[in-house]
């Protein structure tokens, strides 16, 4: 834990908590996104933890996405196929992880955030979590968390998040795609819904939710490939002039 962002985690009457933290908007650095990739590996192996709540601080973002500032600094493929792979290491670790994944969205997710809703087994949100795939409007696309988000919103919806990459879309319209299974007023009632379903699944058959985790994965085998693959077309397009003038537009605050 640290100033410039933390990945917390604590087990406590059979649910298991991993809560990361970054002042620019719970954006994450490549050093948390891998934090955060071992910190769900972990706790899926935790026996202390039979339910697992993904969860952010604060009462506004949920998730900006990837650092900015790294993104701006990349300068070779290597690097950037690297900054790239870390939503992508955090999506197949949850994707790998025996146990279920309660997500509690409290305010607005960009980009890599989108995907961590889209990558969790259920996802609750309060009205206030709008969702945005900007990364079209920097030259690249959301290549990593695409097959994440297609696979819980549909092909239409994706489409629509990724082709009009400026636009916020409302948490009700997030609700009505699949991305939230409910949607609540305020953080109290959205952490009183997250604790009462984790603490029913505390006491549901652990071998049930494995058996049934894996039938909801069926058809993500191939991810830890593909998500390779994906990243390495992302680290290709982000050292292209349009993508660093589009950069470098969007740090002016022309985009």
């Amino acid at each position: 834990m640290n100033s410039k962002g933390y990945i917390k985690t604590s087990a406590e009457n059979g649910i298991g908590t991993i809560e990361f933290y970054h002042p620019a908007g719970n954006s994450l650095p490549g050093n948390l996104l891998s934090d955060l990739a071992a910190a769900v590996t972990e706790m899926g192996a935790d026996d202390e933890a039979r339910v697992i709540v993904l969860r952010s601080a604060g009462d506004r973002a949920f998730c900006a996405g990837a650092s900015f500032d790294e993104l701006a600094a990349i300068e070779d493929f290597e690097t950037g196929k690297k900054f790239f792979m870390g939503f992508a290491n955090v999506i197949n670790a949850m994707r790998k992880v025996p146990k279920f994944i309660i997500g509690r969205v409290q305010g607005k997710a960009v980009g890599g955030g989108v995907g961590m809703a889209s990558a969790v087994d259920y996802c609750l949100a309060t009205e206030a979590a709008s969702v945005k795939l900007s990364e079209l409007a920097v030259g690249i696309g959301p290549f990593v968390v695409g097959p994440a988000v297609e696979r819980k919103l549909g092909l239409s919806a994706t489409t629509a998040l990724t082709v009009n990459a400026t636009a916020w879309k409302s948490a009700a319209w997030a609700a009505e795609k699949g991305l939230y299974a409910e949607v609540f007023p305020d953080i109290p009632a959205l952490d009183h819904a997250v604790q009462s379903l984790a603490e029913k699944l505390t006491a549901s058959n652990p071998e049930a939710m494995a058996e049934l985790k894996a039938v909801f994965r069926e058809g993500t085998e191939h991810w830890d490939d593909l998500l390779a693959e994906r990243a390495a077309v992302s680290g290709k397009l982000v050292l292209s002039d349009f993508t660093k003038n589009a950069i470098a537009a969007f740090k002016q605050g022309k985009r």
